[in-house]
């Protein structure tokens, strides 16, 4: 079961890069090299963990990506649809490497189990 949840995430990471080639006007490359600037929320976690994970899981929810892309399809607004595009595409690929939404006690404690050398 885990395959196939990893595959259906797989599947939505590259739904966000077709609508991002498909539907925006940007140069390619800008995707790539903004994949992994949603992970800035990770700075949370300088504060402390239940703030860290707050931070961490507003910007790496799907349903944040998707309501920012569907403000962006509504008022015709390109950079939002971007930035929608981004977090969504950007949480389903941590999905596929086995990284899930934080828990507020500790970075390694996901709603996907844990992470790292401790599990």
């Amino acid at each position: 079961m885990k395959n196939v949840i990893k595959l259906e995430e797989a599947a939505m990471f590259l739904l966000a890069a077709f609508l991002f080639y498909w539907q925006l006007d940007f140069k390619g490359l800008v995707f790539w090299g903004l994949l992994l600037t949603p992970d800035i929320s990770m700075l949370g976690y300088l504060i402390n963990t239940k703030t860290g994970a707050f931070t961490y899981n507003l910007f790496h929810h799907k349903l944040t990506g998707i309501f920012i892309y569907l403000i962006g399809l509504y008022s015709t607004n390109p950079e939002l649809q971007f930035i929608g595009l981004i977090l969504f595409a950007h949480s389903s690929m941590d999905s596929v490497f086995g990284y899930g939404l934080k828990y507020p006690d500790n970075f390694k404690s996901t709603h996907l189990g844990l992470i790292g050398k401790q599990k």
